[in-house]
């Protein structure tokens, strides 16, 4: 493990005003949201939308890092340059989804645990000979009322969590450590906040006695939000509040930056919790986002498959990259979503 080259890495991936594109959706999910714009999922079409995002003039200002699929690694543009290669050049870190998805937790109905592990050092050295500079494991924690989730099951994500980790590190990847507590349902924002909680310090105590480098890795959280079906919800400075809380608490300040998730938020309620959070300031860690729906979504209605229309969807990612840009300033207001 090279400490220097990981918490490079690591801080170039959060350098001011930058966050991270996610654009490792699988086949299946990546057919979905074609589906919504009557596009069709071919290996082609993917390559072509993954091209529009990753040319898109000025986005390396306000995006730090890309978070690849593996048929994305392994594509190029249409003049054969490799996209690892074409991201590194622009000063953009290419990234890899390495986890197999979370799959049911034996014998605890309602309950996942993340898969991948087997075979995961093999992977890591292929997709570094590749180019990815960082991977990204997510562990999916449901969420109820009452009962979900179990301290087991916390635990056996948390575990998982912790051993990617360390087998990132010990190739010189940096680890994006995703614990992602659900927002589906109709929990309040204190449920929310105390089940986050609980899963923070299991994470933390893992990583810790894994021998994990904090100032080597990032951490991409849920924002402590209520349940969508919640019939209270919140606005963005109750959201920050509570969020911030939550990562003062058990968050190392050796950790170099938050990368929150957008979790099912529309992109202009994403862009609006992240300013509230970066208003409080000032933080020990960069407050910053790794958004997938909530930096895509309007890029794929501006596209729907067009050609003609590969302009206008390159001009909305990086007008959305540019207004989370200045979230990370809290710099952000709703007033910016009209102008041009």
């Amino acid at each position: 493990m090279n400490k220097e080259i990981l918490i490079s890495i690591a801080n170039a991936i959060v350098a001011k005003q930058k966050g991270v594109l996610a654009a490792d959706e699988s086949t299946p999910t990546i057919k979905k949201r074609f589906d919504r714009v009557n596009v069709e999922s071919t290996e082609e079409s993917r390559r072509r939308y993954r091209e529009i995002l990753f040319t898109s003039e000025g986005i390396e200002r306000y995006i730090g890092g890309v978070i690849l699929y593996d048929e994305t690694l392994r594509q190029s543009t249409k003049d054969g340059t490799p996209f690892a290669e074409l991201l590194l050049s622009r000063g953009i870190m290419p990234g890899i989804k390495v986890d197999k998805r979370a799959k049911d937790l034996a014998l605890f109905p309602g309950e996942k645990v993340t898969e991948g592990l087997d075979g995961l050092r093999d992977r890591l050295v292929e997709y570094k000979a590749l180019g990815a500079k960082f991977a990204k494991w997510r562990a999916v924690i449901e969420i109820d009322e009452h009962d979900i989730p179990t301290e087991y099951a916390i635990e056996a994500n948390a575990h998982a969590l912790a051993r990617y980790a360390a087998l990132c590190q010990e190739l010189d990847i940096v680890p994006i450590v995703e614990p992602e507590v659900l927002m589906d349902g109709s929990h309040t924002i204190e449920r929310c906040e105390e089940v986050t909680s609980r899963v923070l310090e299991s994470v933390f105590t893992e990583l810790d006695a894994h021998r994990v480098l904090f100032e080597g890795m990032l951490l991409k959280p849920n924002m402590v939000i209520p349940g969508l079906k919640c019939g209270r919800q919140e606005s963005p400075e109750r959201i920050a509040e509570a969020t911030i809380r939550c990562m003062s608490r058990y968050v190392p300040a050796a950790v170099p930056g938050l990368l929150f998730l957008s979790g099912g938020q529309s992109a202009e309620d994403a862009t609006a919790n992240l300013n509230a959070m970066n208003k409080i300031g000032p933080h020990p860690w960069e407050v910053s986002f790794s958004y997938g729906r909530a930096l895509q979504a309007p890029v794929l209605e501006a596209w729907r498959g067009e050609e003609n229309n590969a302009e206008i969807a390159q001009k909305t990612l990086l007008k959305r990259s540019r207004l989370n840009g200045q979230a990370r300033d809290g710099k952000y207001d709703q007033g910016m979503e009209t102008a041009d």
